[in-house]
């Protein structure tokens, strides 16, 4: 096995922690990443010796010349990518994201990969990080990374900077879309190696969580170390309780208004009338908005929502989201590989009480996890500083300590 570098540990935390919460601080974390950037030419088409077919399969790639001039000016290799890959119940789709190599020569055996799910940062096309030319904040994530030489692929997740409709918190679907794009950068930079590891806060934790489940019959072919979850949303399915209740904190109405939007975008189905009343109601189409330029819009309407304004208008009606949010949440079978999880007990938007749920039935299915409960740790602060240590460790074969036993 070859020799991993120790990473720098705070070079992960900014990027992370500015968009790991789910609804994404939009407005500073934006305006400080677009004054870093120096434009440079514009993306052009690059050639792949051999796209492939199925999961994983390049659809088209481009340049990225317009990233921020210090992750420019490391000397990476970079591409902007439209990738196949698969959705339960639906088959195989058009997934967009962005894939990076150091540079110089790979090791023996080829770049070890991070394969980086983004926290929440809404549920339009526009809201993808590879429509941002500091990815949302993610390049710092990216240089830091690359420096330390490991290859990066971060999705967009389906819906989010391609065609498509973005299932969101669909952890599954979203766990398919982080394999596939390990499989998307190493077909673009055949330099790329197999052994990876799955990194990611928030909606990015639940979906490296299911990529660690689906990892072992999906993609055999790659070689799983471990996953990193913070504050993941494995399971949001009390959502619909506090919903009919009226005890959903401000921070989870405009989360469960971005469900139901994504919900009712994949399902003709379901009528979005049964859920909201109220400002919801009058102020449905600005919560929905994600970009820059409507941020202060959406944080005013998402003020104004009432207790009651998420309820189910029946028990039907509430039965049905249970389910949908059933069949989004984890685990849904074992882990292929150790996982570190960790989240804090003052999490406004994920009830702690239901990621101790989902760790306990996790543990119960044999899995190695590192769990990390932080006490008064709200969902973006939660510390993240031994992450890189412990991706370290998976990579260099060390044992992962279990806190299931």
């Amino acid at each position: 096995m070859h020799t991993v570098r120790r990473l720098a540990a705070p070079l992960v935390l900014l990027p992370l922690l500015a968009g790991c919460a789910v609804v994404v601080p939009l407005g500073g974390q934006a305006q400080g990443a677009v004054a870093s950037v120096i434009r440079g030419s514009d993306p052009e088409p690059m050639d792949i010796a051999n796209p492939g077919t199925g999961s994983g399969s390049i659809v088209s790639a481009e340049t990225m010349p317009n990233l921020p001039l210090p992750v420019r000016m490391s000397g990476i290799d970079a591409a902007k990518v439209v990738y196949r890959s698969v959705q339960p119940g639906v088959g195989e789709r058009e997934v967009s994201g962005t894939v990076f190599t150091p540079s110089g020569d790979a090791p023996e055996g080829g770049w070890p990969v991070i394969s980086y799910a983004h926290g929440t940062t809404g549920i339009e096309q526009a809201c993808a990080p590879s429509r941002s030319a500091s990815l949302l904040g993610a390049s710092a994530l990216v240089q830091g990374y690359t420096t330390a030489g490991f290859a990066v692929a971060i999705t967009d997740y389906e819906g989010l900077g391609h065609a498509g409709n973005h299932a969101y918190l669909d952890n599954i679907t979203a766990g398919y879309d982080v394999i596939d794009a390990v499989r998307a950068l190493r077909t673009v930079f055949p330099d790329v190696g197999t052994q990876w590891a799955a990194f990611g806060g928030s909606q990015g934790g639940g979906a490296a969580w299911a990529a660690n489940e689906l990892a072992d019959s999906y993609a055999p072919e790659l070689d799983l170390v471990g996953a990193v979850a913070l504050a993941p949303t494995a399971n949001m399915v009390g959502l619909v309780d506090k919903a009919e209740a009226g005890t959903l904190t401000e921070d989870q109405g405009p989360v469960l208004q971005w469900i139901l939007e994504s919900l009712a975008r994949r399902d003709e189905n379901l009528n979005l009338d049964d859920y909201r009343s109220g400002n919801a109601e009058q102020d449905w189409d600005t919560l929905t908005q994600c970009t820059l330029d409507k941020a202060g819009a959406r944080t005013d309407a998402a003020k104004r929502l009432g207790n009651n304004d998420f309820a189910p208008d029946s028990p039907a009606a509430a039965a049905t989201l249970r389910d949908e949010l059933t069949q989004m949440a984890l685990p849904t079978g074992p882990a292929s590989a150790p996982m570190l999880v960790a989240y804090g007990d003052a999490d406004t938007y994920i009830d702690v009480a239901w990621t101790d749920a989902a760790l306990q039935s996790a543990c119960r299915l044999g899995d190695v996890i590192t769990i990390d409960r932080q006490a008064g740790r709200g969902h973006g602060d939660v510390n993240g500083d031994a992450v890189n240590q412990w991706l370290a460790d998976r990579f260099a074969g060390v044992p992962a300590q279990n806190d299931c036993t």
